[in-house]
């Protein structure tokens, strides 16, 4: 009987040490998708007044939680009865993420200083109704952590699909709750540095170190928002060319004389323009049909 037991908590120790080994790979290969997903809801839940900022995170939160427990089931029952769908659906979220990728390159590149001169839409809904406002910006940022938690999940899903059906379910869910706990853990933190900073200021009085410290968070919030944008678009880039390259036979052997990394920024890059060019002349086309 003892032996027995001695025997099934050596199976669950030596199933954990399997699931830990699969869910370190496994987040590994997500970590450009998460960078993107820091610095879009990093982005998304600034702007407001500080007793706002949490309640909003929270709000995306809970709607990133519900999109993981959508799309983890229907993943793996996918895996299971119709796993060639897994590889299609990876490189359609691969032509996804570069599309977003040079989307973000050429608005930088050719609209940068559109954005200091023109009054959005969604401005004046701010300032007219703050109350819809919050609710639109938390909806898009659960649209967009939707798809990313795609891309999440399959990428996980894609990285044990020879192991047991028990270590594929148990690494999906366990870094599906790693990318919602680690990616807005860290969003609340950085949201809340120029609040931080403004405590610093005025319990200092404005003076001495504890002061220029403060103001030092105040200034940093924007850079890092700016930076995680930034590293983020790299991420989308280099995470959609190494869908590309491992999901499209033809180019599994493509230039092997050069270093896979900057393969994967070519091959992002190519895919992000060719979706970018295909995305531009449908919507030229819609215009057309409309008149």
């Amino acid at each position: 009987m003892a032996s027995g037991i001695f025997a099934v908590l050596d199976d669950i120790a030596s199933l954990m040490d399997d699931v830990s080994a699969a869910s370190k790979i496994a987040t590994q290969k997500t970590a450009g998708i998460l960078g993107d997903d820091l610095a879009v809801n990093a982005e998304k839940a600034t702007g407001f007044v500080s007793s706002r900022e949490i309640p909003v995170l929270w709000a995306i939160t809970k709607g990133s939680f519900l999109n993981k427990l959508i799309i983890i089931p229907i993943a793996i029952v996918l895996n299971l009865f119709f796993p060639a769908a897994i590889k299609v659906i990876l490189t359609l979220g691969g032509f996804y993420l570069a599309y977003e990728g040079v989307e973000k390159m050429i608005e930088w590149i050719f609209h940068r200083n559109d954005h200091h001169t023109d009054e959005t839409p969604e401005s004046e809904t701010a300032v007219s109704n703050p109350e819809a406002a919050e609710k639109a910006k938390v909806s898009a940022a659960i649209k967009t952590d939707f798809i990313l938690s795609i891309e999440i999940v399959i990428i996980a899903l894609g990285t044990v699909l020879d192991k047991d059906i028990y270590i594929q379910i148990l690494t999906v869910i366990i870094v599906g709750f790693l990318a919602t706990v680690g990616v807005y853990g860290i969003v609340a933190l950085i949201v809340r540095m120029d609040d931080a900073g403004f405590k610093l200021i005025r319990h200092s009085h404005d003076k001495g170190i504890i002061a220029k410290f403060g103001h030092l968070l105040v200034r940093l919030l924007p850079i890092i928002i700016r930076i995680l944008g930034i590293v983020g678009t790299i991420a989308l880039i280099m995470v959609s060319g190494g869908i590309f390259l491992h999901n499209i036979d033809i180019l599994h052997h493509w230039l092997p004389e050069i270093p896979s990394l900057l393969r994967e920024i070519l091959l992002g890059l190519a895919g992000g323009i060719v979706a970018f060019a295909l995305v531009w002349m449908a919507k030229k086309i819609f215009v057309l049909i409309k008149k």
